[in-house]
């Protein structure tokens, strides 16, 4: 969660950007960065983000660092025109193309939340 926090400011992006990549991440990997799960991986997903290598998001090196994932979530954000006033879940959806879009919405008030706690510290 510190190194999402950490990538956002160094992207230039303020809390609310934080406040989705938490969110996204929390439904991804439950901010576990996670490797390869076998058959319980959702194709080639990995990561905090569970990004995934065949679909251009990096190497299976990159999408599990951190920082690196943080950074091409937040580069795929600031592609999505007006993402700072739709619902959260749109914009991550936007991003992400999950097969649930609707399951980011449930933690915005924990991300929120944790955005609040972590970002000045």
């Amino acid at each position: 969660m510190k190194a999402i926090i950490e990538a956002t400011k160094k992207a230039g992006m303020d809390e609310r950007a934080a406040v989705v990549a938490i969110a996204t991440s929390l439904q991804e990997s439950k901010l576990e960065n996670l490797g390869h799960l076998g058959d319980r991986n959702d194709h080639d997903s990995q990561g905090l983000f569970q990004q995934r290598p065949s679909s251009g998001w990096g190497t299976v090196e990159q999408i599990t660092d951190p920082e690196y994932s943080t950074t091409a979530f937040l580069e795929g954000l600031k592609q999505v025109e007006g993402w700072q006033d739709m619902p959260l879940t749109k914009a991550a959806q936007t991003v992400q193309v999950s097969a649930n879009p609707f399951h980011y919405a449930q933690w915005e008030t924990q991300a929120a939340d944790l955005v609040a706690e972590h970002w000045t510290s």
